[in-house]
């Protein structure tokens, strides 16, 4: 970015040397990291999934944080569930290896951690479990507060909430004031199946008390939204049709579809990206003004929002959507295989790694503003952005020679790797001449906020725990994200639809993505 804007917070401390693990001293990241407002009940987390890549790589990782940012009560504990043959002492080492250079304090929690092996269909399994979490409610003092986290197949979703009632584990322990059931994505595989899932969970679970988990809403630029649309007279009166040309959301990936190429022929990006990240940001971008900030308010709105989004014909999929996927190519110097190429791939496989489309927003606020959208996988960069552009001034008065370098005006929201905000203006170039071009002032969470950004699932976590259902995804937000995006599962499941276009990774995407905005007379941005 050509400049940045100065500011007078510190800048983030550096870490202190890590200490051995298992050693007495307090925790290597203590220091720079800050206590959250919100401090958790005593409560047991029991993972459905514990032996699985998201519990090593995600869940047990977020909840040692939050114990170093003193964010859990001291009688919380974790009971992990799995297919896989384990004890509570293999369980504890899992969980002291998932963590680098763990504390004393990491240990001592970990020490009462508990496993238990079963079959997810297998009544018994969910009865041992209820034997196990009354006697923890005894020894550790978690108070029948139940918080349970599916991190399994979807398919099991419902199995293992049928099962939990089964037992009664639906409700409170005794004593207990709270039992949740948090659900990761995908939430269905098209409107007719989240239909169904939400059914069987709501014969098992009432729905205040599932947390359908977007890690993306976690992330504190996606929140920031609130802040900076509602919170600065600045941005709120131009954020609507009179001011904004268009909207690009950007979520690009460099990786491949990595050892998941049989996940992935089931799923497609449309379905992996597009019907729940996107959606999700896109409803915090552009809903309207909330009541009061808070959970159902919040998500009263979003609904409002993706409400008001055009449903597209099938017969018009062909000239709105694009679809993709990746080709041989080279990218950091290195030439990648095709997706056709990947392991678990059908060599003929038309799954779309790549998605462009543009949306129509039928309300008062975004009447006649389109929104584009693209996301990919072996993209030139790793990005996720939001971009409004605004319109141009009704005159120029520089002659075309001194603004040859001057473009729109941009109000960009950074999601990752690095979270901010980028505001792209005009400015005279220093001279004789009055010669003008775009810059930018940023601004960057790292730089600006001292202490570590907490980790989307630290904070969705904690919010569950809480019982805050604000960042969570109500059932009739995704009912209504896959009625938008069913029509064009529709179109692409027939045989006449336009076909797969092909990019070589290491490019933006398919040259037909560049048509589609092209022929509004727009551009994407350049990353």
């Amino acid at each position: 970015m050509e400049t940045s804007i100065d500011t007078d917070m510190a800048s983030a401390a550096g870490s202190s040397a890590a200490s051995a693990a298992g050693s007495s001293a307090a925790s290597p990241n203590k220091q720079s990291r800050e206590s959250f407002d919100k401090h958790a009940p005593p409560v047991t987390l029991i993972i459905f999934g514990a032996s699985g890549d998201l519990t090593a790589r995600k869940i047990l990782p977020s909840i040692n944080s939050l114990v170093e940012r003193s964010a859990l009560s001291d009688e919380f504990t974790v009971v992990g569930v799995a297919r896989t043959p384990m004890d509570d002492i293999g369980f504890q080492k899992l969980a002291l290896e998932c963590v680098p250079n763990y504390s004393s304090e990491w240990e001592k929690v970990v020490s009462r951690f508990r496993y238990i092996t079963g079959e997810y269909d297998d009544l018994s399994t969910f009865s041992n479990l209820k034997t196990l979490l009354d006697e923890i409610d005894t020894t550790c003092g978690t108070q029948g507060n139940r918080l349970f986290y599916l991190a399994t197949l979807p398919s099991m979703f419902a199995e293992v909430a049928d099962q939990l009632a089964r037992v009664n584990l639906n409700k409170p322990g005794t004593g207990g004031t709270f039992s949740r059931l948090v659900i990761e994505k995908p939430f269905g595989r098209d409107l007719q199946s989240a239909l169904a899932l939400n059914k069987e969970l709501h014969s098992c679970f009432q729905e205040s008390q599932i947390y359908r988990i977007d890690h993306y809403l976690g992330k504190e630029t996606v929140q920031n939204v609130l802040a900076l649309r509602f919170s600065n007279a600045i941005f709120e009166p131009v954020w609507n049709r009179s001011y904004v040309d268009h909207i690009q959301v950007t979520v690009a990936e460099s990786i491949g579809v990595e050892h998941r190429g049989g996940f992935y022929e089931t799923a497609g990006a449309l379905r992996d990206i597009v019907q729940n990240h996107v959606m999700q940001v896109l409803g915090l971008v552009l809903m309207e003004p909330p009541a009061q900030v808070d959970g159902q308010s919040i998500r009263d709105e979003k609904v409002k929002l993706l409400h008001s989004v055009e449903i597209m014909e099938p017969d018009r999929v062909d000239s709105l959507v694009v679809r993709g996927q990746y080709d041989r190519g080279w990218l950091q110097g290195n030439q990648v295989a095709s997706y056709r190429e990947e392991d678990g791939v059908d060599p003929n496989s038309n799954t779309e790694t790549y998605v462009a489309m543009k949306m129509m927003v039928d309300n008062w606020r975004w009447a006649g503003v389109p929104i584009y959208i693209r996301t990919g996988k072996r993209l030139h960069n790793r990005v996720t952005e939001v971009a409004l552009q605004f319109k141009r001034v009704p005159h120029l008065a520089f002659a075309d020679r001194l603004s040859r370098e001057l473009t729109p005006n941009y109000i960009v929201l950074k999601i990752q790797p690095e979270e901010g905000i980028s505001v792209r203006f005009g400015a005279k170039v220093p001279g004789q001449a009055f010669k003008v071009k775009t810059v930018s002032m940023d601004f960057s969470y790292g730089d600006a906020f001292s202490g570590e950004t907490p980790d989307a699932y630290e904070r969705l976590i904690l919010d569950a725990m809480v019982g805050d259902p604000t960042l969570f995804i109500r059932a009739d937000e995704v009912a209504q994200s896959w009625s938008i995006v069913d029509p064009i599962l529709e179109n692409w499941a027939d045989e006449y639809s336009a076909p797969v276009a092909l990019y070589p990774a290491g490019s933006w995407g398919p040259t037909e993505a560049d048509l589609l905005i092209e022929r509004d007379q727009r551009r994407w941005l350049v990353l």
